[in-house]
């Protein structure tokens, strides 16, 4: 164990080891990737599929271990539902931190089948992880605003057309498709630039989780509904993981069944978009609810 080291130490040591276990997984991949791109042959590619959500696996693994390692903390993991390797699910977290992906991914290792998280189109040029994401078939939006798409008609739709194509690649074998409907990381600033009508949550963003439904509707197993806490950490959880300063990390996962009124046509049909809206607040309504709870319980660990 390295928690006895003091925080000046153990912080560049243990991003040290977290960095080379980022690049080493990810190399790899990019490796395999390539194979897949210059011999793009179902016989190859499916194997070679299977091959790297095992190495997207091991990166979790090995990750959550090493925080465990420099952190004396409780992994709290609670699932109402059943789950299963054999299915397909749809994803809904709150995001807080760029360690959500971390967390998520070693959760659904031994649970669930690999996660394909969607994107910001800027981070393809993030070192190892922007094309290890897109060896995995990761899918990158590039979302515009209103405003943009008035002056550009050409590229109104290109986002759900980005959806489409990558929705098609997730059909090839069991996946879990991980929509972070909030559009953004957490924070205060820009909970109060968006006027949240929630205490820990940004506004859902509805249009792209409804696509991928639509997209999908027929695939999917169930949604999953899942909550990320972590009590008692002032300011960035990341810093306080890589300080050795981490008590506890709640993940709640509720098996939702994916019902004849959330899948539809949301963006012709305004009845469905709004009762689709409504649906949605109140899944977050409830998240805020429960992350409040989760808050305000004190840490066992």
């Amino acid at each position: 164990m390295l928690r006895f080291l003091p925080v000046f130490l153990l912080f560049p040591l243990h991003l040290c080891l977290q960095t080379i276990n980022i690049a080493f997984w990810s190399l790899l991949i990019i490796l395999f990737g390539l194979f897949k791109l210059v011999l793009p042959v179902a016989a190859i590619v499916k194997p070679i599929n299977v091959l790297i959500n095992f190495m997207l696996f091991a990166f979790g693994k090995l990750s959550v271990k090493l925080i465990k390692l420099t952190n004396k903390v409780e992994l709290d993991y609670q699932i109402d539902g059943t789950l299963s390797k054999e299915e397909w699910y749809l994803m809904m977290p709150n995001h807080i931190s760029w360690l959500d992906i971390v967390i998520l991914t070693e959760f659904a290792a031994d649970r669930i089948p690999a996660p394909k998280f969607f994107l910001k189109k800027e981070l393809i040029w993030l070192p190892f992880v922007g094309l290890g994401a897109w060896a995995l078939d990761m899918p990158f939006m590039r979302r515009y605003s209103s405003a943009f798409v008035a002056k550009n008609p050409h590229l109104k739709g290109k986002d759900i057309e980005t959806t489409k194509q990558s929705c098609e690649k997730f059909k090839k074998m069991p996946t879990t498709v991980i929509n972070f409907v909030e559009g953004s990381r957490f924070t205060p600033d820009k909970h109060r630039q968006r006027q949240s009508p929630y205490q820990y949550l940004l506004p859902p963003k509805a249009g792209g989780i409804a696509f991928t439904l639509a997209a999908m509707g027929e695939l999917f197993t169930s949604i999953l509904d899942v909550t990320i806490v972590y009590p008692n950490v002032k300011g960035s959880a990341m810093l306080a993981m890589l300080g050795g300063k981490l008590t506890k990390i709640v993940l709640r996962v509720k098996v939702l069944e994916i019902k004849e009124g959330t899948v539809g046509d949301y963006f012709n049909n305004e009845s469905f978009r709004a009762a689709f809206q409504t649906w949605l607040n109140q899944v977050w309504l409830e998240k805020d609810k429960l992350i409040c709870d989760l808050e305000d319980k004190p840490s066992e660990s």
